[in-house]
């Protein structure tokens, strides 16, 4: 490899390398001359995409592989860029599989503030803001103590059944899944 020097973002305290960076350093190596990326969708419709990301060599042989799934709903910026925010983080973990801009985290910079911004998202819903006030928690921690209670209780399916009950209606379906894994 060259002596490039990849732009990072610092986020946290932590440099990351931008997408853009890796792929502009791909297109402008010699040894990726005449290689392709390529991006198909194996999941693309009104509410979310699945992005397949796809570097082949010259010959046709595939050297790298990134997936990356967004949702409509997960941001402002998803309301009308979702497939593109998708493609983006596909190739950038693609990239990252070859090699490229991976000094410090295979996580790009667009996936690390994307990933931050939905955190964000999440602790500013009014519904998990409810539910976390209701069971006296700070927000981050809504599941850990609905868990907690579970672990809790002699008697798991009466818990599960009084958690669900009282705040069903403001639970995802994945955390309803995820907090059946407790009860035996």
């Amino acid at each position: 490899m060259s002596n490039y020097k990849f732009k990072t973002t610092n986020i946290r305290g932590k440099q990351y390398v931008e997408v853009n960076e890796r792929i502009k350093f791909f297109r402008q190596e010699d040894q990726y001359k005449n290689w392709t990326i390529a991006c198909d969708f194996p999941v693309l419709d009104s509410d979310q995409c699945v992005c397949k990301c796809t570097i082949a060599n010259e010959q046709g042989r595939v050297v790298a592989v990134g997936h990356a799934h967004e949702e409509r709903a997960a941001s402002n910026i998803n309301k009308t860029s979702y497939v593109e925010n998708c493609e983006t983080s596909a190739v950038g973990r693609a990239l990252a599989m070859l090699g490229i801009g991976i000094d410090t985290s295979i996580a790009s910079a667009n996936e690390v503030e994307d990933a931050i911004a939905k955190q964000q998202t999440m602790v500013d819903n009014p519904h998990v803001q409810k539910l976390a006030s209701k069971l006296d928690a700070p927000v981050e921690n809504i599941m850990d103590k609905a868990v907690g209670y579970i672990k809790s209780q002699t008697d798991k399916h009466k818990a599960f059944d009084a958690i669900t009950k009282k705040y069903g209606d403001q639970l995802t379906e994945k955390q309803v899944s995820g907090l059946k894994k407790f009860v035996r």
